[in-house]
């Protein structure tokens, strides 16, 4: 059962997405931080001389505002983020794969159904002749 586990682990795919999670969390903080300060004075400049920029409140209350600014800024995150993962991490892993793959040879390609019918005729007929 623990065999299994570790061959799980092992496995590309499973070291990949682990090394996508620890790097995009690692990025996530420096978009945030490009996001927040260049970003969102942009997207505010937009939203007219509102405080607010591009939110709205609904009512007298604080809690009312709906900031379309904040949406828009987590998606243009998400974007840069997974931009970064994919061009730095992803490729790169991809193409080193493709590399290694050219490199082998390969195997011994596996007989078909009319090869394995012929032989099998041809060793039936063989016994027929002793």
């Amino acid at each position: 059962m623990i065999k299994g586990f570790k061959d799980f682990l092992m496995r590309g795919n499973v070291i990949d997405l682990a090394v996508a999670v620890v790097i995009g969390a690692a990025f996530t903080a420096i978009v945030t931080a490009f996001t927040t300060h260049l970003i969102n004075p942009i997207i505010a400049v937009f939203g007219g001389n509102n405080v607010n920029g591009l939110a709205v409140q609904l009512g007298n209350n604080e809690k009312t505002v709906m900031d379309f600014g904040a949406i828009i800024t987590a998606f243009i995150n998400f974007a840069i983020v997974a931009a970064i993962v994919y061009f730095i991490f992803v490729l790169p892993m991809n193409k080193l794969k493709e590399r290694r793959k050219r490199g082998e040879e390969p195997g011994p390609s596996e007989p078909t159904d009319v090869e394995l019918l012929k032989e099998i005729r041809d060793l039936l007929a063989s016994q027929r002749r002793l």
